[in-house]
């Protein structure tokens, strides 16, 4: 794990599709809650902090983190932060620019993003997006793709964040951002096949 990279777990949704927010939900065979296998994902793949982004749900899902993730502050992993999105409601892209706020107060040169609907998603795809964003993280943009399809994770580095949360808007997240920038794209189907559940 590398303070130059932090984890940016967005889980904020309403999860409408899902009947209640994903950040709720928990692994039907495991019983282990998504944003808890997500965050540990993140840690995984070399994150030295992980940003969890709340919103719908938000006090419960907290209260998952803090019996589930081991002991720290609030009984939460001190490694883990723990931040919810004001305006939630109005898409993906706000929970977007929330994460990249609360990363801008860290040290790191980059930021490893994730969905906390890939439940199952390995640490690996993760290490191989970091890998392939080479040792200019702070100037990167990388990410996984499944079989050429665009998925998670993404890493932005930091010279993009302003630039990237200013580009992102409503329910759309960055993918049209990072085409317009030449992101590095990495095969990730030998590990997983990259697509989200809206449904249990």
């Amino acid at each position: 794990m590398t303070d130059r990279l932090v984890g940016v777990l967005l889980a904020a949704g309403a999860g409408s599709r899902m009947g209640g927010p994903k950040a709720l939900v928990r692994d039907a065979i495991t019983g282990e809650p998504w944003t808890v296998g997500a965050v540990r994902m993140l840690r995984d793949a070399g994150c030295g902090r992980v940003i969890v982004v709340l919103g719908g749900g938000a006090d419960e899902a907290r209260a998952l983190l803090a019996r589930d993730s081991g002991s720290g502050v609030d009984g939460i992993d001190s490694a883990v932060e723990v931040v919810v999105a004001e305006d939630w409601a109005s898409g993906l892209a706000a929970s977007f620019r929330a994460g990249l706020r609360a990363a801008a107060t860290t040290t790191a040169d980059a930021a490893l993003l994730t969905l906390v609907d890939l439940p199952g998603l390995p640490p690996a795809a993760g290490a191989r997006v970091v890998a392939a964003a080479g040792p200019d993280l702070a100037g990167a943009a990388a990410r996984a793709v499944y079989d050429g399809r665009p998925g998670h994770p993404v890493l932005i580095g930091r010279d993009h964040w302003t630039e990237a949360a200013a580009a992102v808007h409503g329910d759309a997240g960055a993918g049209a951002w990072l085409r317009a920038v030449g992101a590095i794209e990495v095969e990730c189907g030998d590990l997983a096949d990259g697509r989200d559940r809206d449904s249990r």
